[in-house]
């Protein structure tokens, strides 16, 4: 069971109304690192937790707070929005000016969501339920939180710096320290995963013994520069080797030839070498 409480977690007053900014604040709703995602990233989680108690609770907390934070930056855009597709756009057309300043509101706020917000991020795209990760696995889930409160913050921290209003930088400066009490706590959730002895570094933690031993504890090196390999907390620390000069491992990555009803262009006698077809040419080859 949920219940709204009508008042705000934190004021969302623009001390005037500025449709170019309440475009750009859209990001922060509906956008891939929106509240939106982060609300119903945790939700799901929550849901799917199998421990009843302190994991599960801090979820839920958490994802009911950012139901809280969609409704403010939600106000807060529709006070930016106050008056101005009704009033301003007919005069702009008479100041380029006015006219250029007006070109950078989303019409989508006035059209389909009549001077209010949308589910959707600064570029008019709806919001997807496919931007939310809830595996079941809390290590996993939990890193990917943290991952994205810190994408959130970051978007923040830049909406904050193209805003020169009072009341919009209050909200924006709230929303800050919400984002950095949740990177910490995600972060610490996933100590405490391990010191529980839920989780252990890897996620998940099973078939480490079933797995190719020869590749478990190297990096390539498949690109310019060799500084990758003067990393010592992801080589020595970690246990982990540098390869400066790794091998292909498999043959040519040749297709199949292809159905005749499906028209792809095929040339039989350009078998590549390293597939089952052109071994068994070589083989034949050898023999005669």
């Amino acid at each position: 069971m949920f219940r709204h409480t009508k008042l705000l977690q934190f004021e969302a007053k623009p001390e005037k109304p500025d449709p170019v900014y309440a475009h750009k604040l859209q990001e922060l709703i509906g956008g891939a690192f929106g509240e939106m995602s982060v609300t119903m990233q945790y939700l799901f989680q929550g849901w799917n937790c199998r421990i009843e108690g302190k994991y599960k609770d801090l979820l839920m907390d958490t994802a009911t707070e950012e139901i809280g934070h969609v409704e403010m930056l939600a106000t807060m855009v529709a006070r930016l929005l106050e008056g101005a597709p009704a009033t301003m756009t007919a005069e702009a057309v008479k100041d380029p000016v006015m006219a250029a300043t007006l070109g950078g509101m989303d019409v989508q706020q006035a059209i389909v969501a009549g001077g209010g917000a949308l589910p959707a991020d600064s570029n008019g795209t709806p919001w997807n339920g496919k931007y939310i990760i809830a595996s079941g696995n809390l290590l996993a889930d939990f890193r990917a939180n943290a991952a994205a409160e810190a994408q959130g913050r970051l978007q923040t921290a830049r909406l904050y710096n193209m805003t020169d209003d009072p009341g919009v930088k209050a909200m924006l400066q709230f929303n800050l320290a919400r984002d950095t009490v949740h990177q910490k706590q995600w972060l610490a959730a996933i100590e405490e995963l391990k010191a529980d002895g839920l989780e252990d570094e890897i996620a998940p933690n099973a078939l480490l013994d079933e797995e190719d031993q020869t590749h478990n504890h190297t990096i390539w090196h498949l690109s310019d520069g060799p500084d990758g390999a003067k990393g010592t907390s992801w080589t020595t620390g970690a246990g982990i080797e540098y390869l400066m000069d790794p091998e292909p491992l498999g043959g040519p990555g040749t297709a199949p030839k292809p159905d005749p009803a499906l028209y792809g262009t095929y040339a039989p006698l350009m078998d590549a070498k390293g597939t089952a077809k052109g071994k068994a040419k070589e083989v034949k080859n050898k023999l005669t």
